[in-house]
């Protein structure tokens, strides 16, 4: 479709007319938007239902500790040993029954969830960030507000760091090989 209009102003004496072409008549050829998967909250059930296309491979956490040669690094660490020194050993974990109580609270079942990692690094930022905070905005009118200063800055740096370092570490043990 073409119209004729008219150059620079408004009468046709001595110009030329320029060709305008109407864009409201083109459609535009777009590429088909790609299918988006959606999730699905059921009536009665307790979550999410499972897409089979969104489901990524189970994280094996005993292959990859396995593969990473997790136990091997220990033993040469002496980590083993310190261990037993403080009474640690494998028939006393046992005897205390500390497997059991980890997977009770989530602590084994959360190594394989992907978004642990995730929620470690943004516990380890906010720490990082509490603590310099803390000191800056509390005065030091007094001791104990010192004492504050320093206690919450130490539980924020020591905490901040071991997250930091939990989050790696979970990241490494859930990387497919």
């Amino acid at each position: 479709m073409e119209a004729r209009g008219i150059a620079y102003g408004g009468s046709s004496r001595g110009l030329s007319s320029l060709p305008i072409h109407s864009m409201a008549t083109q459609k535009p050829t777009l590429p088909p938007a790609p299918k988006k998967v959606s999730t699905v909250f059921p009536m009665g059930e307790k979550g999410p239902r499972s897409s089979p296309l969104s489901a990524a491979p189970p994280v094996k956490l005993l292959t990859r500790v396995e593969q990473l040669k997790l136990l091997t690094k220990a033993e040469k660490a002496g980590l083993l040993s310190a261990a037993e020194k403080f009474g640690f050993s494998l028939s006393s974990i046992e005897k205390l029954g500390l497997l059991s109580k980890a997977e009770e609270f989530g602590v084994l079942s959360a190594a394989t969830d992907p978004g642990t990692p995730g929620a470690l690094l943004s516990l380890s930022l906010g720490l990082l960030l509490l603590g310099p905070s803390c000191v800056y905005l509390v005065p030091e009118d007094y001791p104990w507000e010192v004492a504050l200063q320093l206690v919450v800055a130490l539980v924020c740096v020591v905490g901040g760091s071991a997250a930091f370092a939990a989050s790696n570490f979970v990241s490494n043990l859930q990387k497919l090989r």
